[in-house]
């Protein structure tokens, strides 16, 4: 089984418009590196510095993995990682 990553419209340019993909890891980091295999160029829309972007949000099962462990967090076969665009505005 895998783990079901859910992509933000902004972002499906690289999956080929699919909203969700599958990949494998132990971490949110191996999972990112996986999602980077599969579909090349996401990784630096998500990470840079060994980090987060500051303006991209990603939860593991409903939970920001920021408060969680970051791109250590391990996940599990069977869990929902969903990507989404920080949004500010005034």
């Amino acid at each position: 089984m895998a783990i079901e990553v859910r992509i933000p419209t902004i972002l499906r340019t690289y999956t080929d418009g699919a909203k969700a993909v599958d990949a494998s890891g132990a971490t949110i980091e191996e999972l990112i590196g996986d999602l980077e295999a599969r579909h090349p160029g996401i990784k630096a829309r998500l990470v840079e510095n060994d980090k987060l972007r500051r303006f991209v949000n990603v939860y593991l099962n409903d939970e920001d993995v920021r408060f969680l462990g970051g791109l250590g967090t391990p996940v599990s076969d069977g869990d929902t990682v969903t990507v989404l665009p920080a949004v500010a505005g005034g």
